[in-house]
């Protein structure tokens, strides 16, 4: 008969996830983190697997090296979220200036790193952005209805509905809403980020 896991388990899972995002959200090699933190790259590697439980001395330089408090790294990870949020509590944040309208679907959770948003631009309307909320995000763009063109670091794609483009953000990027000879439409769009 198998002995039951140990309750610390679960625990050492949600770390391990927990300082892999960190590092991913940052942008960081494990060779980088090695860097900042004095922590072998194989040790950071078997921490973020959970082959290993992590140490307070570990954690203490990983979180000198993320720049938060033991305490902090410890809400993160037993941060409980609700799994299911409807349609009508989805935060939706609109711009009426530029034509933007934006809803954000997935349910907040500041330990899990991807997210899903809805944005609808109206005919003719453009957004720019000069640069992105963390060099590297990983996007993946899906065009429900209208037309989009896309411009990400300086390479413009024209998407039309069914059309899914992927790509990590490092510049500046814009979006504008656009029709066939000229003629503009609005867009509406999922867009999903890791």
């Amino acid at each position: 008969m198998d002995s039951p896991p140990p309750t610390n388990q679960t625990i050492d899972h949600r770390i391990a996830e927990r300082l892999h995002a960190l590092r991913r959200e940052r942008g960081w090699s494990l060779d980088d983190l090695a860097g900042l933190s004095g922590i072998s790259r194989a040790t950071l590697s078997r921490l973020e697997n959970a082959e290993v439980s992590a140490t307070a001395n570990v954690l203490g330089k990983l979180c000198a090296a993320y720049g938060m408090t033991l305490s902090r790294l410890i809400h993160l990870v037993e941060e409980e979220f609700e799994p299911l949020v409807t349609h009508t509590a989805q935060a939706l944040w609109e711009d009426s200036q530029s034509g933007f309208a934006r809803r954000v679907v997935s349910p907040p959770a500041r330990a899990l790193a991807g997210e899903v948003m809805e944005g609808v631009l109206r005919p003719g309307a453009r957004i720019s952005y000069d640069a992105p909320p963390r060099p590297g995000l990983e996007h993946h763009l899906i065009l429900i209805e209208g037309a989009l063109r896309i411009t990400v670091d300086g390479a413009v794609h024209t998407l039309h509905p069914g059309d899914c483009l992927r790509y990590q953000l490092r510049g500046p990027s814009r979006f504008e809403a656009v029709g066939q000879a000229g003629h503009a439409t609005g867009a509406r769009y999922f867009l999903f980020t890791v």
